[in-house]
């Protein structure tokens, strides 16, 4: 049985179990956080769809917080996660097919039937693990996913490329696991604007956020190569997009938008990152 280990545990996040679960409470009670710790009780609600940064939690964990508290008492059987290939290994749009990701917080089975479903509705995906084996984009979402959540399966989906066609792709086959099910969190994995000034960075994520609150992926595309946008995980975020409003949403809440030199003070240059929930119909 596959078993993919942390890649970047000490360094974006404690590797130890009682530190890592410190480490989370204070991102959710940080002054940039919600300011409150979820109840972690799974109810019947239908998870939104999120979009969470991928940063070191020092940094975005505050602002990741305010997405995964969307999640405290929903029904969550499975997780999509999407992230960007920040390494350019493997294959172009790569699902990790079976066995288990490991994070100090335990082993998290990989939801095989989910990830063949998904390769069998739609070519766009490989079955393949060398993508994801030192990739970061997914990996540091499934501590908060298990603070918030508890126990589920994983589907983790790493994107080389993220074209539009691409990700409409993507977002098509999700879209028809989401007409079927309502116990599947859907997480795009994406940091906004890179080192660049605070206001500008501030400047330009707000036009890229404005596109993403109106699902508007043809338009997102548009703004990051008008307006020179460095964010990340563009494909990702866009098949969540497109997903979601195939299935009959209409638009997205930004929940919290900080910059890293919200949390360092320096404002030279930043990193952007935003929390994002979108509600899907029952």
């Amino acid at each position: 049985m596959a078993r993919r280990r942390p890649a970047v545990s000490g360094m974006f996040y404690p590797s130890a179990r009682e530190s890592l679960l410190r480490e989370i409470e204070s991102c959710f009670l940080h002054m940039l956080g919600p300011g409150a710790l979820p109840r972690r009780v799974k109810g019947d609600k239908r998870p939104s769809a999120l979009i969470s940064p991928h940063a070191g939690y020092m940094y975005s964990g505050p602002v990741a917080a305010h997405a995964y508290a969307q999640l405290d008492e929903c029904r969550v059987e499975t997780a999509i996660l999407l992230g960007p290939n920040h390494y350019g290994v493997g294959t172009p749009v790569s699902i990790f097919p079976e066995g288990v990701w490991a994070t100090p917080l335990g082993e998290i089975p990989i939801d095989t039937e989910l990830a063949m479903e998904l390769s069998r509705i739609s070519d766009v995906f490989s079955l393949d693990e060398i993508s994801h084996e030192h990739e970061h984009s997914i990996e540091v979402q499934l501590p908060f996913l298990q603070y918030v959540v508890g126990g589920f399966k994983l589907v983790p989906i790493c994107m080389l490329d993220q074209s539009i066609e691409t990700a409409m792709r993507v977002g098509e086959a999700i879209a028809e696991i989401l007409r079927r099910r309502n116990d599947v969190a859907l997480i795009a994995s994406s940091d906004m604007t890179h080192y660049e000034p605070h206001e500008r960075a501030c400047r330009k994520d707000s036009i890229a956020l404005e596109k993403i609150r109106s699902l508007d992926v043809e338009g997102l595309y548009e703004a990051i190569l008008e307006h020179d946008i460095s964010m990340c995980g563009y494909g990702p975020v866009a098949a969540v997009l497109h997903a979601c409003r195939r299935i009959g949403a209409h638009q997205a809440e930004v929940l919290k938008y900080a910059t890293s030199g919200d949390i360092s003070g320096d404002y030279s240059s930043v990193v952007g990152y935003a929390a994002v929930k979108i509600g899907l119909p029952e």
